[in-house]
């Protein structure tokens, strides 16, 4: 198809620690333009994992989000590192500093652009099974997590009674119940 939108201009309005915020300007199909905001990840996005324990459960931290000023429940996730951008590779890392378990086995779900109409964040979510103990929690200064091990029919019932709202988490729980249903199977990486 051949679009009449286009972007004429892309201007930076605040640069940050992790974002970036542009105006961008922006010609409709009508001729006219209009002024859109666009929020750039400076390193791209990051990755998120389904933890799944022996018996079953999975591994949820519980952590404040100023953003929305409240608790929530949420996968494992993170922001890659400046100088390793690999999805699997944060997967990993991140499971490990906010859980103190490492996986046996770690598998790719689904891919995820989290804002598409105005943000590039990428998102990849694993599954990771034969999980271990490796050790405690090896939190940021500005982290405080709780964890919670949670059967997954009990995770389906939050999220459908909107008591689980993160887009990552709910990607990751409906993927992976999507697996164990058969419907779909995770790759190998």
């Amino acid at each position: 198809m051949d679009y009449k939108l286009k972007r004429l201009n892309r201007e930076l309005v605040s640069p940050g620690k992790a974002l970036e915020f542009y105006r961008d300007t922006m010609e409709l199909p009508d001729g006219r333009t209009e002024k859109w905001d666009f929020v750039h990840h400076k390193r791209g996005g990051g990755a998120c994992v389904v933890p799944v324990l022996p018996d079953g459960r999975v591994l949820m931290i519980h952590q404040y989000r100023p953003a929305v000023d409240r608790e929530t429940t949420e996968l494992p996730a993170g922001a890659f590192d400046a100088d390793d951008p690999d999805f699997a590779v944060t997967a990993s890392r991140e499971l490990e500093e906010e859980t103190g378990y490492k996986c046996g086995k770690i598998r790719r779900l689904v891919r995820l652009d989290t804002a598409i109409a105005w943000c590039d964040e990428k998102v990849e979510v694993y599954l990771a099974e034969d999980l271990y103990k490796a050790g405690g929690q090896q939190l940021d200064d500005a982290e405080e997590i709780g964890l919670e091990a949670i059967p997954v029919e009990e995770l389906r019932r939050r999220i459908f009674a909107g008591e689980m709202r993160d887009a990552k988490t709910v990607a990751g729980i409906l993927a992976y119940l999507a697996v164990l249903s058969g419907e779909q199977t995770a790759p190998r990486t």
